[in-house]
């Protein structure tokens, strides 16, 4: 009914370039088919930045599970940097080969999405920061989308389903549309609050018809200490300065008594915003920067064949391991089955961040829980600069 491709067909090898379905082919009239190890490293950052978070490699055990492979990396949710290999593969040619389409889309599309909401997560400090943009992107992608939005660090999603597969309540409040048809904000608000359960915040969506100030008062005066929130979405044309607006709901409410009322932002929002915004706002709606956030440009590299050291030009041959110092988090690469240097220069033991991922196509350890990657996601960026 949509266009779009089934597991069945990603497992059936279909969801491929043609070039690897050629190379299969003639690998196979040639009686072809080494064992080789491939890794999956990324070699530049989008706009320059030094790190990414890893998302993916659950989704691509899933995909290898099942065949004779080797599959060694980073754990789900590792941050990492450029040129350090994330995921290896051993294994005859032919058992993966035609798999290399599939498994970079898997690391790609859902890296790159982790990473942007771990940059708006640490840009908003203590500050919420909750995942808006699914309705950009096919919905068949929202699950995917949410997942790893909230590993990334979101604290929530507002995707029914996404969430249902988090384990997590989904976050919103009500849309422009109600307040349209309700005719007024208040009788919305006063709607919203009389029809949904009670364990739902209230957050009152304030700029439909007003200004933004006069909006917050009247929602404030409508349910008074019930009002969790409100939340601005203010379309671009009518900013202008968008902190003075949100300062100046901030002194109307608390000059009026309203101090416990939140403010929440909306519409359009990235890192940058927020850290202008961020003296004056609660809580941040992050959308299409998250969902549509650029790709990690990962690539598959064959490191080694039969046993031999061999790569392309550009890369360096060898299956490696990645080190990092638990103190200062830098880390190193050495090859593979050698030992670092036994203490970082400050003065801490280096933690091997390769592991058994996958042995002769079972899979070692099961997927953890979002929020467990989550959790070891914010325990890590507090060591990484934006």
């Amino acid at each position: 009914m949509f266009h779009i491709a089934t597991d069945q067909d990603i497992i059936n090898g279909k969801v491929t370039d043609v070039y690897f379905v050629r190379t299969k082919q003639i690998l196979e009239a040639e009686k072809v088919n080494k064992t080789v190890k491939a890794e999956f490293i990324v070699k530049e950052f989008p706009q320059g930045r030094k790190w990414g978070v890893l998302t993916g490699i659950d989704d691509a055990c899933n995909l290898l599970k099942g065949r004779p492979l080797n599959v060694r990396g980073m754990k789900e949710g590792t941050i990492f940097r450029e040129y350090e290999p994330v995921m290896t593969i051993e294994g005859k040619y032919l058992d993966f080969g035609i798999y290399e389409t599939a498994l970079l889309g898997l690391l790609c599309q859902s890296s790159g999405i982790a990473t942007k909401a771990a940059r708006c997560k640490k840009t908003a400090v203590h500050r919420a920061v909750i995942s808006f943009g699914s309705r950009r992107m096919h919905p068949a992608l929202a699950p995917m989308i949410e997942r790893n939005a909230f590993l990334g660090g979101c604290d929530g999603v507002s995707v029914v389903e996404s969430a249902e597969d988090l384990g997590i309540e989904p976050t919103g409040t009500i849309p422009h549309a109600l307040v349209l048809l309700m005719g007024d904000t208040v009788r919305a608000i006063q709607a919203f609050h009389k029809v949904i359960d009670k364990k739902v915040k209230r957050v009152a969506l304030i700029d439909t018809f007003e200004d933004e100030k006069f909006g917050a008062l009247n929602a404030a005066r409508a349910l008074g200490k019930d009002l969790f929130a409100v939340r601005l979405d203010t379309p671009a044309s009518r900013r202008g300065n968008f902190l003075h607006i949100l300062k100046e709901v901030r002194w109307e409410l608390n000059l009026r008594g309203f101090k416990d009322v939140k403010l929440f932002v909306s519409g359009g929002i990235d890192e940058d915003d927020i850290l202008e915004l961020n003296e004056a706002v609660d809580a941040y709606g992050v959308g299409t920067a998250i969902s549509n956030a650029q790709v990690l440009d990962f690539a598959m590299d064959i490191i080694e064949i039969d046993g031999e050291p061999i790569a392309k030009r550009g890369k360096m041959s060898g299956e490696k391991s990645i080190f990092r110092c638990p103190s200062c988090y830098s880390s190193i690469s050495v090859p593979f089955r050698t030992s670092p240097p036994k203490i970082c220069p400050c003065r801490a033991k280096y933690e091997n961040l390769i592991s058994d991922l996958v042995k002769n196509g079972k899979i070692l350890n099961k997927d953890s829980k979002p929020k467990e990657i989550r959790d070891y996601v914010l325990r890590q960026l507090g060591h990484y600069e934006l």
